[in-house]
């Protein structure tokens, strides 16, 4: 019986307290709009880094040099704690390796450690097909054509074993990716291993190459007349793929706003997890330079 009443007095005051806390955010709502808006503007109220971040403006293309600093657009991946442990991860890597600016269709050399080869190091040279991922998982695919053989290699962007990321061409294709030309001619895929780097003037546009790729005859990897692809020259399909095509074709698509805003990162985030990458980005130049 005792503990019955101490069960029921429990209780009781679980009730009480729930009116209260209803009372309270009753209550809460008539306070005076200066008081209101005082608290909101306090110290306590804010975060110092976010304040302080959210004042810096960085250039309109860091999103683009910088992509995999951006969340996953998905929201059931998405985790605030996480993504700033591994931001801090990835400028502590960026202190001991360079990671330069690069995009889909750039050619670049990579060095990583290998304890099998010679001289325990491994030099691969390749265009760049294809980047994804985000945060520690982002990665970025090479391919080149070694003696008639199609090669590619996929690295994640911060793996320690990475020893030197170099850009020997820097340039932009048509298209977000590269996968055809696992279907096109060998020439468009092969790089010298003995490649001389194309300078590059510091603060000039990224060029864009308009090349349009030719592809070998059917059968392909994938139904590229099925997608938009901008840097394939006519496929010379008979007219039956190209009306199935249409068929299954979403032009709509590209009018649904909501469809690009689940898949992409929207911009007042963007400009405020760039600016805090700006921040991070000088302070890190500052400290090579001394």
């Amino acid at each position: 019986m005792a503990a019955l009443g101490n069960r029921v007095a429990a209780l009781g005051r679980i009730r009480l307290l729930r009116s209260s806390v209803f009372i309270q955010c009753r209550y809460s709502n008539t306070l005076p709009e200066a008081t209101v808006e005082k608290h909101r503007k306090s110290k306590l109220a804010q975060d110092p880094e976010e304040s302080e971040t959210e004042s810096l403006v960085a250039p309109r293309d860091y999103k683009y040099v910088y992509p995999e600093f951006l969340p996953d657009p998905k929201p059931q991946y998405r985790d605030r704690i996480r993504e700033k442990l591994e931001h801090e991860d990835m400028f502590r890597r960026r202190t001991v390796l360079k990671i330069p600016e690069f995009y889909v269709g750039s050619i670049l050399a990579v060095l990583v450690s290998d304890p099998y080869a010679p001289g325990k190091k491994n030099r691969f040279v390749g265009i760049c097909i294809n980047r994804s991922g985000h945060g520690l998982r982002s990665q970025f695919t090479l391919r080149n054509v070694v003696d008639g053989q199609g090669m590619e290699i996929t690295y994640e962007l911060y793996n320690p074993t990475i020893q030197g990321i170099e850009v020997l061409k820097l340039e932009k294709r048509l298209d977000p990716h590269l996968f055809y030309l696992r279907d096109a001619l060998p020439e468009y895929s092969t790089i010298p291993f003995d490649f001389e780097p194309v300078p590059h003037p510091p603060g000039a546009t990224i060029p864009v190459n308009p090349v349009k790729v030719k592809l070998r005859p059917r059968p392909w990897h994938e139904r590229w007349e099925r997608q938009d692809l901008q840097g394939l020259q006519d496929l010379e399909l008979p007219e039956r793929f190209y009306e199935r095509a249409r068929e299954v074709a979403k032009p709509w698509e590209k009018y649904d706003l909501m469809k690009q805003y689940r898949e992409s990162i929207n911009d007042d985030d963007a400009a405020k997890i760039m600016g805090y990458v700006y921040k991070k980005i000088q302070e890190l130049e500052k400290t090579k330079e001394r």
